[in-house]
């Protein structure tokens, strides 16, 4: 099995924004402690690699009037 780290982007912060625009959800096949709340697209690259993992994102229906009216 391999490791899995499962993220998704934030939705308060807009593309092109100076700011980590992803959040980590889940970490599965792997020991790992995050101490950062929010990370860029890169860093959690570099992190999978490190790893040996799989990096998955979430899709998270921005947008979409369904999505806001669940929450």
């Amino acid at each position: 099995m391999t490791a899995k780290i499962y993220c998704r982007e934030r939705r308060k912060a807009e593309c092109g924004e100076k700011r980590p625009r992803f959040r980590v959800v889940a970490v599965s096949g792997v020991d790992l402690k995050v101490y950062a709340k929010h990370m860029r697209l890169d860093e959690l690259k570099q992190v999978a690699e490190q790893l040996g993992a799989e990096l998955v994102l979430f899709e998270t229906g921005r947008g979409d009037k369904r999505h806001r009216d669940e929450a």
